[in-house]
């Protein structure tokens, strides 16, 4: 059990990364069920390395579970309740897969580091959902896209931090222009329009939205995207580089 002796990680220090995704009209988190009996359900998360800086600690994270470099990422707050409820969640895993070594495991190294109280620094990141290809860990039996409004129930405050997390996307939309990074590379304006009302769940004007869009400067326009219908075909965009 005392798997941790020989890391090098920063004491009671954690990073919480939700991860966003779009797809058919719909925001979506990655979601991992760990590979204990019982519906333990997690978001992606690990811990910091003494000499990794914690922005590279979550580029890390995030790499090792999505497949992908480069990824848009966000820190947007900092959890430090004293009960985070780590204990708990750590005594019912016990309960449920050990508890004939229950005694054992309690008075391991481990069991102490986990159940020890945790500040976690909280990113969400945004994907081009297509791009990314999963991947489990050994702590993990499955890892999944859950749509936002139809996620399980998640261990410790996980779902605070899922919250946190949405809302401070929510927030950061216009003022940081990220929505643009749940797209692929080339995109129509319908499907930007598309992507604010999912996130925001609420319809917009055409003309209006396209006017607001266009007139914040930050999308480059290329050729004409030809479907072979008879309507008009839209003009494909891309995102200028800019600088978070």
């Amino acid at each position: 059990m005392d798997v941790l002796k020989d890391k090098n990680y920063v004491n009671q220090s954690s990073i919480e990364c939700v991860i966003f995704g779009y797809e058919d009209k719909t925001l979506k988190v990655l979601v991992s069920k760990l590979n204990f009996k019982g519906d333990f359900y997690a978001l992606q998360g690990g811990f910091i390395l003494q000499e990794e800086d914690v922005d590279e600690a979550a580029k890390r994270i995030l790499e090792e579970r999505t497949g992908i470099k480069g990824i848009y990422l966000e820190q947007f707050k900092v959890f430090g309740k004293a009960d985070r409820k780590r204990k708990t969640f750590i005594d019912k895993l016990i309960e449920a897969n050990y508890l004939e070594q229950g005694e054992e495991i309690t008075s391991s190294f481990s069991y102490q580091w986990f159940t020890s109280r945790f500040i976690s620094i909280g990113y969400y990141a945004l994907v081009d959902i297509k791009k990314v290809s999963p991947t489990l860990t050994e702590l993990d039996t499955s890892i999944e896209w859950c749509d936002i409004h139809d996620i399980p129930d998640l261990i410790m405050d996980y779902n605070d931090i899922f919250e946190a997390a949405l809302t401070s996307l929510k927030e950061d939309i216009d003022q940081k222009l990220n929505a643009f990074n749940l797209l692929p590379e080339k995109f129509t304006i319908n499907e930007v329009q598309e992507i604010y009302e999912t996130i925001f769940e609420k319809t917009y004007v055409r003309t209006n939205f396209q006017k607001k869009i266009l007139e914040m400067n930050v999308l480059e326009r290329l050729e004409k995207k030809y479907t072979g219908a008879k309507n008009k075909a839209p003009y494909l965009y891309k995102l200028r580089e800019l600088k978070y």
